[in-house]
């Protein structure tokens, strides 16, 4: 096998790779978690406050 072949079947497995990474990053079974983890920022300024709110009182 000459380097060209090597190249091609190295660019088709990495290719392969890449959509299932994607179709496993968009299935429906991880929107729960991805859902949580986008809303963590928000959850971290609830908590702040609340500490806040704990000292001034």
């Amino acid at each position: 096998m000459d380097q060209g072949i090597v190249g091609s079947i190295f660019t088709v497995i990495v290719f392969v790779c890449f959509i299932a990474v994607v179709c496993w990053a968009f299935s429906s079974r991880n929107k729960k978690k991805y859902d949580e983890a986008a809303n963590l920022p928000f959850a971290d300024e609830e908590q702040q406050k609340s500490k806040e709110d704990q000292r001034e009182s």
